[in-house]
């Protein structure tokens, strides 16, 4: 016989975040997220044509669409467009709610967040430099991934374990799933394969 079999599966969360992160984070409702430095980890890959080649996290992208199922809304605000982002975007149903190719995001970020009906104090922000900062400013919950801009690094809430384009962005996923009682369901569901 299993012994699998005769004990039950354990389902238990194992994730651990500081009570005050958790705090914060309840109440958020909508994640602005950067791309180069956040869901990649910043490199720019050009090929001789001029094509642009972009590594993306699909630990990353699951948790954006657990996010997003869960009632948080994910919208991706970045300076950079390209067919490669435009294609990770459309893979993950994220397109409609993009901000792409401003080099300055806040008029973006503010349009898309009145378009929601989401105030600053029900977001969440993660950037990782100097374009980020009126947002990570403005932000209820900021945050960004362990190799981000001193300046950054000295106005967030949280630093990511996780480094940017391997994990980052789902790291404060689940934070955010864990904060609004939605987590432990998760992963329950996904043990039992449903």
């Amino acid at each position: 016989m299993n012994p699998l079999s005769m004990t039950p599966f354990d389902t238990r969360p194992h994730l651990n975040f500081a009570p005050e992160i958790l705090l914060r984070a309840q109440d958020v409702r909508v994640l602005l997220l950067d791309v180069d430095g956040v869901l990649t980890p910043g490199d720019l890959l050009v090929g001789e044509d001029g094509e642009q080649l972009k590594r993306f996290s699909t630990l990353d992208g699951h948790g954006l669409k657990l996010l997003a199922a869960c009632g948080v809304q994910p919208v991706v605000v970045s300076g950079r467009d390209s067919p490669a982002l435009r294609a990770r975007l459309r893979e993950l149903g994220l397109l409609e709610h993009s901000v792409l190719g401003r080099s300055s995001k806040l008029p973006g970020a503010e349009t898309m967040l009145r378009d929601l009906g989401m105030p600053w104090e029900r977001a969440a922000v993660i950037g990782d430099d100097w374009p980020d900062l009126p947002l990570l400013v403005r932000a209820h919950l900021a945050a960004c991934p362990p190799v981000a801009h001193a300046e950054v690094l000295a106005r967030v809430h949280y630093r990511t374990q996780a480094a940017a384009g391997f994990g980052a962005v789902r790291e404060l996923c689940d934070l955010l799933l864990v904060a609004q009682g939605a987590y432990r369901g998760l992963l329950e569901q996904a043990i039992a394969g449903d």
